[in-house]
C-alpha cells in the first residue's frame, strides 16, 4: 500500500478576509500562512516522497512547494498540477463573503445535506467528491506501481476536497462529511488497500512525520504500516497494533 500525505494549504488572504475564494486566481497565502507552509516543511524534512500532487492554484502550489523546501534536492520529487484536485466550483458563490452566504437558503442545505447541493452556475458537492476521490485514488494506485507498496507521495489541496477524500476514506456518506475537520497546513494521512482504506491521522498540526517513510529492511521482512500491520497483507490488526515503527507520532 502506498501512503498519501494529504496537506491543505496554508492560511489565505480570502480566508482571512471571509471570502469564498473558491477557483479565484491570485488568492496567496497571508503572513501566518506563509509561516504555517514553512513550519510544515520542517515537518516533512525526513519524509521520503516518491511523488507530489497538487491543485494548480497558487496558494495549494506555494504550499506544496514549502513542504517540499527541506527535503535534499536529490531527493525531492517534481511537482505534478492537477486539475482533477481543484477546489470545488463554486459558480456564482465564488468570490462572496461567507457572512453574505450564510444568509442564503442553499447555506442550510451544504451544511445539513451536502450531497443535494449544486452551487447556482457551478458543479455539485457529488460531483466534487467523485472527481477528487478518483483522482486520489488513481494518482495512489499509479505511484504503488511505480514505486512500491512504500511509497509515500504528498497531495496539496483544499478544504472541502480534502474532506471529501477523508470522507470516503472512512466509509462516510458525503451528507457527515461536515464533521471532518480539515484546517489550514494541516496533515492528513492515507493509506490504500485492496481490502479497505487506513485513515493513519486527520488534520494533524504539529510533530514530525519522519516515521512515514518504512525503515529499510531485508527483503524477507515485509516493512510495518503505519497502521499497525504490514505492507504484505491488508488486513487490520486484532487489539490495533504496534504503531508506527519509530515511535513516531501522528499528532
Amino acid at each position: 500500500m502506498a501512503t498519501v500525505v494529504l496537506v491543505r494549504h496554508g492560511r489565505s488572504t480570502a480566508n482571512t478576509s471571509g471570502v469564498l475564494a473558491g477557483r479565484t486566481p491570485g488568492v496567496l497565502l497571508d503572513d501566518h500562512g506563509e509561516a504555517q507552509v514553512a513550519a510544515l516543511g520542517a515537518r516533512l524534512t525526513d519524509v521520503r516522497f516518491a511523488a507530489a500532487v497538487t491543485s494548480p492554484l497558487e496558494r495549494c502550489v506555494a504550499t506544496a512547494t514549502a513542504a517540499l523546501s527541506q527535503v535534499p534536492d536529490d531527493l525531492r520529487p517534481s511537482l505534478v498540477h492537477d486539475p482533477a484536485v481543484l477546489e470545488c466550483d463554486y459558480g456564482e458563490w465564488q468570490g462572496r463573503t461567507i457572512a453574505e452566504l450564510a444568509k442564503e437558503p442553499l447555506w442550510s442545505v451544504v451544511q445539513a445535506q451536502p450531497s443535494r447541493v449544486t452551487f447556482p452556475g457551478g458543479e455539485s458537492m457529488g460531483e466534487m467528491s467523485h472527481r477528487v476521490v478518483r483522482a486520489v485514488r488513481e494518482h495512489d494506485a499509479r505511484i504503488e506501481a511505480e514505486h512500491g507498496p512504500g511509497a509515500v507521495w504528498l497531495l496539496a489541496s483544499h478544504g472541502d476536497p480534502l474532506k471529501a477524500v477523508l470522507a470516503d476514506a472512512l466509509g462516510m456518506h458525503l451528507d457527515l462529511f461536515q464533521r471532518v475537520m480539515v484546517d489550514p497546513a494541516s496533515v492528513s494521512v492515507v493509506r490504500y488497500s485492496a481490502a479497505r482504506p487506513y485513515v493513519v491521522t486527520m488534520n494533524s498540526a504539529a510533530g514530525d512525520l519522519g516515521w512515514l517513510t518504512p525503515p529499510p529492511s531485508p527483503d524477507d521482512t515485509p516493512h510495518v504500516a503505519p497502521h499497525g500491520g504490514t505492507t504484505a497483507s491488508d488486513d487490520a490488526v486484532i487489539g490495533g497494533g504496534a504503531g508506527a515503527p519509530t515511535g513516531g507520532s501522528a499528532a
